[in-house]
């Protein structure tokens, strides 16, 4: 009988340290539901939000025990009813999963199931969800960045900052990029960045000072907010992506330009806003400049290590990855 087939999965039946992300070997495989999509996972991205959820310091947060992960790349094991989009066997990546992706097998309401074109692997297809679906959000639906604006992106040899930095030449945006290493420097000049900065280095935010920036897309808005205010040009924004804590910072510089400060949610994005992005990025896919950049990668048993390093390295250089 299918319903009991087991797998191996993680569970966290606790709110703590990365030690909470425990491997189980006897979880039962769930089964798709009415529009939903079962998937035997061979990849699954790990995002810093995933961290911050399973130390119960996110605003939101899921009935324990709970399985992480939205971001899987894999094989369509079967569909439930009402499902049309997708067919058993078919290569797809998901941006949210119903029952969590640090496992062998997840189930993904259709909506969120979008198919993976063979140039790309799995470990690829699970780079792409969240990343490329909130540089979307941010660079389009928020900033409305226009072709000839130039952006800055704050953080950008990360999986959000690498999926930012190839959208943001797509649209005809002069990009600048930052990274804190000088591997990451380089990854960002390989991904479609005509500057890049080391966000390390003292005094780096008056190179960009002088030159403008219509849109930032900010990673790390505790740390630079305050800068980002002052690196704006007239009329610009910042889109808001990630914190790690509180800033002050001084109204009175988003008077100078007449800027914005604009936060960034994919949980919010509609269903008509998920189409246009995802009809966008499989048209990156086909034409080449969507292109993941794999970084680390992990078997599912060394989660909890992948939890620490995401948030300790020094600097990102790309995606972070689990593999089944």
């Amino acid at each position: 009988m299918a319903s009991k087939l087991l797998m191996r999965a993680i569970r966290v039946s606790e709110f703590g340290a990365p030690s909470v992300l425990r491997l189980c070997s006897d979880v039962t495989v769930p089964q798709p539901g009415h529009a939903q999509v079962l998937i035997h996972v061979r990849a699954c991205g790990v995002n810093p939000v995933e961290t911050y959820i399973r130390a119960g310091t996110y605003a939101r947060k899921p009935a324990l025990p709970y399985t992480p992960g939205s971001d899987v790349a894999g094989v369509v094991e079967s569909v439930g009813e009402g499902v049309t989009a997708v067919k058993a066997g078919d290569r797809v990546f998901t941006t949210a999963t119903a029952s969590g992706g640090y496992a062998e097998y997840a189930v993904a309401a259709a909506d969120c199931v979008y198919k993976l074109p063979d140039a790309l692997d799995f470990t690829q297809g699970a780079a792409i969800g969240i990343p490329y679906f909130t540089a979307y959000r941010a660079l389009v639906h928020k900033a409305h960045a226009k072709a000839g604006e130039t952006v800055l992106i704050h953080g950008a040899s990360g999986g959000v900052g690498i999926a930012a930095c190839q959208l943001s030449r797509a649209l005809g945006l002069r990009v600048f990029g930052t990274a804190g290493t000088p591997e990451g420097t380089k990854l960002v000049l390989n991904n479609g960045v005509h500057l890049a900065f080391n966000h390390r280095e003292e005094g780096y935010t008056d190179k960009i000072m002088g030159r403008g920036v219509d849109v930032i897309v900010e990673m790390l808005s505790n740390v630079n907010l305050s800068k980002d205010l002052q690196m704006l040009a007239y009329g610009g924004r910042v889109t808001v992506i990630g914190s790690r804590g509180s800033i002050e910072i001084n109204p009175r510089d988003t008077m100078a330009k007449e800027s914005s400060i604009m936060g960034v949610a994919l949980f919010f994005a509609t269903p008509e806003e998920k189409k246009e992005c995802g009809a966008l990025l499989y048209a990156g896919m086909e034409a080449g400049w969507l292109r993941p950049v794999v970084g680390s990668q992990y078997p599912l048993e060394k989660a909890a290590q992948a939890h620490c390093d995401i948030i300790e390295s020094p600097g990102a250089a790309g995606k972070m990855v689990l593999t089944m």
